[in-house]
């Protein structure tokens, strides 16, 4: 059995670019990612929104907001480097009434804190940059946000770790362990230091080693719905003044690397873990435990989960669903949003004793192994520093 330096589990982004960072940092390493699909990037790394996410959200005392700026400035540069298309588009984050004025000043403070370059505008300065914006009195601008494909993204990161002799192995879903040897549909692979980057079921492998027991994963199914009736009624992202209780951004406009407009996300809460579409991928096991954890979640009320539960399934109704991008621009076409994107699912982690929706990063290991169990957004924007702070402290 061919032995190896590294095994790492999963090939969305994260995966990625911590065996980038390897073997940067290790040439003589053997480095195998094992996936069970057959290619990379097959979930949330390649059905996110693509937004390259500026880093004024967080608290100054989170990894997120440690990571996002410098992940903006790395991922934009690699992309550069590489010729991947970047929209170098912009945001704006509006405000509806004085309340959420106070949201505004608070996000301005954070990014601040956190060397984001932003900075708050009048009504006046917003509509020259975008005609067709709504706000209350200001709105909080960011040059720095911007969009790419996350797809090509991950390409072009595997093509460059495939010339650096990094191996991958394809539907290889992993089973379990024995030591340092892990068993897949694939065989047995050996390494002296595994690595779980398993996204969606990063918790599971987790619990194998006998990390992560206190969290589970908590899976929302994110749709975003296409304007098609033209590129040019918005010009840069619009977003509203997020509930900063919760994880989610709310529903907003993207514009994509290709200049489309699109708006969402959802958050809807799924009931299995790749609970896509119908019944594909169902899984009865996942069902029984991820709708224990919703109907506690419900019951307790934890962090408005019950408003929150109905709001997003409320965004079902098309019509409702367009009404609350409606409210951010003076004028859209109602008509125009026609299609819906692929869905994705958000591997959301919980903590199960105190039924809190997990909201920076979580890394737990020791010598044999490392997972990765919290990685969900701006993970893709954070990817590059955040997989040296990965190889770093804990490889």
């Amino acid at each position: 059995m061919k032995q190896y330096t590294y095994i790492i589990i999963g090939s969305g982004i994260i995966g990625l670019t911590i065996a980038r960072s390897l073997r940067q940092r290790n040439p003589g390493a053997k480095i195998l990612i094992i996936e069970k699909e057959e290619d990379i990037g097959y979930h949330s790394s390649g059905r996110n929104s693509g937004v390259l996410h500026a880093g004024f959200y967080y608290t100054a005392d989170s990894l997120k907001a440690q990571f996002t700026v410098a992940g903006n400035h790395a991922m934009r540069q690699y992309c550069h480097e590489n010729k991947i298309p970047v929209n170098e588009c912009g945001k704006l984050v509006v405000a509806n009434d004085e309340e959420e004025l106070k949201g505004l000043y608070e996000l301005e403070r954070r990014g601040k804190r956190n060397g984001s370059n932003v900075k708050l505008i009048d009504e006046k300065e917003a509509e020259e940059i975008e005609p067709n914006i709504k706000t209350y009195q200001k709105a909080l601008f960011s040059p720095d946000t911007a969009s790419i494909d996350p797809k090509q993204v991950c390409a072009v990161i595997k093509e460059e770790l495939q010339r650096l002799g990094v191996e991958f192995q394809f539907k290889a879903k992993y089973l379990s362990h024995k030591d340092n040897t892990i068993k897949t549909t694939r065989g047995d692979f050996t390494g002296q230091k595994i690595i779980n980057c398993a996204g969606l079921y990063a918790d599971k492998v987790a619990h194998d080693f006998g990390f992560g027991k206190e969290y589970t994963i908590m899976p929302f199914k994110g749709l975003y719905l296409k304007y098609t009736k033209n590129k040019t009624d918005v010009k840069v992202n619009i977003y509203p003044v997020p509930n900063l209780k919760n994880p989610f951004l709310g529903v907003h406009y993207t514009k994509t690397v290709t200049d489309e407009i699109k708006i969402g996300p959802t958050a809807i809460p799924a009931f299995w873990r790749e609970n896509y579409d119908g019944l594909d991928n169902f899984k009865i096991d996942e069902l029984g435990a991820i709708t224990y954890y919703q109907t506690s979640l419900f019951f307790h009320n934890s962090f408005n989960f019950r408003d929150l539960a109905f709001e997003e399934i409320h965004k079902y109704n098309k019509k409702y669903f367009v009404g609350l991008a409606t409210k951010m621009v003076k004028d859209i076409d109602p008509k125009g949003f026609t299609t819906f994107t692929k869905p994705g699912i958000r591997a959301q982690l919980l903590h199960k004793k105190n039924l809190a929706l997990v909201q920076d990063f979580v890394v737990e290991g020791d010598d044999k192994s490392v997972h990765v169990l919290n990685a969900v957004s701006p993970a893709f924007t954070c990817a590059f520093p955040f997989a040296e702070f990965v190889a770093e402290k804990y490889i």
